[in-house]
């Protein structure tokens, strides 16, 4: 299992090499993101939302959703859903999580679609793991990017409504949550395309992952993805 921002790690240098972590080493919490004067307008990179015909809000149907767009997928489904150790990240990061996702990683292994997105699933015993690497992301790829003003004006968890990552790309995508609304039901996915195109869609993970796959979705500065299924 290879945790958010790794992949992109290996193939790409960081921005600029002078990081400043924010996590707080004394309680393992992450801290919010430090106030930052942009020097221009960064939302010129906001290219917008895409916002599904109908929000999938049950995680079994939003998967039925996915496998219908990757038929190759359905063959790496466990038997029975795993048991992970949830608190071991939510806890960790300090919020839950959403339910499609949880639930994706209780039924599938981690995977790459297209020999290109990397679903960025834990596995039993994997879970500090996980959290290891999306601590990471956090305090150096995207704060780097906050940093210099390449966030599109997004801000990065945990500030309200803030950044949190759960996939990447092979190319240096990444694909986050805007951690907005009441509760991770609400949240948007994000995509940070690497070559500085952002735009939300107003959906759930796995939703995004159907529509990305099925060709419901405009890619945006993303390569079309085909349906090729690599689970790891």
């Amino acid at each position: 299992m290879v945790p958010p921002g790794s992949l992109a790690r290996q193939l790409r240098p960081g921005p600029l090499s002078d990081r400043r972590v924010t996590l707080c080493t004394m309680t393992g919490h992450l801290t919010d993101t430090p106030p930052h004067e942009p020097t221009d307008d960064p939302t010129d990179d906001l290219i917008g939302t895409q916002t599904p015909a109908r929000r999938l809000t049950d995680p079994d149907e939003a998967i039925a959703a996915l496998e219908r767009a990757v038929p190759g997928l359905a063959a790496h489904r466990r038997p029975e859903p795993v048991a992970l150790d949830w608190a071991v990240l939510e806890e960790g990061l300090g919020t839950a999580l959403p339910a499609d996702y949880k639930r994706l990683a209780e039924w599938y292994p981690n995977f790459v679609l297209g020999d290109f997105l990397l679903a960025g699933l834990p596995g039993p015993g994997q879970e500090r793991h996980q959290l290891a690497g999306i601590r990471e992301t956090l305090t150096e790829d995207l704060q780097d990017w906050w940093e210099h003003d390449m966030t599109a004006g997004l801000r990065l968890y945990p500030a309200p409504g803030g950044l949190l990552p759960w996939a990447e790309s092979n190319q240096g995508d990444m694909f986050l949550w805007s951690t907005t609304g009441d509760g991770p039901q609400d949240w948007l996915v994000t995509v940070a395309s690497h070559n500085g195109g952002w735009w939300h869609y107003a959906g759930g993970a796995v939703q995004f992952l159907a529509e990305l796959c099925d060709g419901t979705l405009e890619p945006w500065e993303l390569p079309s993805i085909d349906r090729d299924v690599i689970a790891l």
